[in-house]
């Protein structure tokens, strides 16, 4: 796992490779997915442990993550929501609403990062 940067990589689901976009400063963490009408494969909040949709436009998946990279939660949040905390959570994954599942991403799978 290891230390990650803001940047770019790719979220690996088993077989699945997923762009990612890495957010790890205060500054990236809290711009996240604001602002957009889409997003492009899935962004990584790290550290975090809850996320809220305020000011945002689209739905999105949230996959809580503990410090070994295993869901511990996903969640479908509407856009002006607050998610409630995640004790054990140590990074989060946000996507568009719905894509998740298909990646094969729930409840006890771990993920894998990729670094660019």
């Amino acid at each position: 796992m290891g230390r990650w940067r803001d940047g770019h990589g790719e979220l690996v689901v088993g077989e699945v490779r997923v762009p990612l976009e890495i957010a790890t400063s205060y500054r990236a963490r809290t711009r996240g997915l604001l602002g957009r009408d889409a997003v492009e494969g899935a962004l990584l909040l790290s550290p975090a442990n809850s996320v809220h949709t305020f000011r945002m436009r689209i739905p999105i998946d949230v996959a809580y993550l503990d410090r070994r990279l295993r869901v511990i939660a996903v969640r479908t949040m509407q856009p002006g929501r607050l998610g409630l905390p995640r004790l054990r959570a140590r990074h989060v994954v946000e996507a568009g609403a719905g894509v998740m599942a298909g990646w094969g991403v729930g409840v006890g799978v771990r993920v894998g990062v990729v670094v660019e």
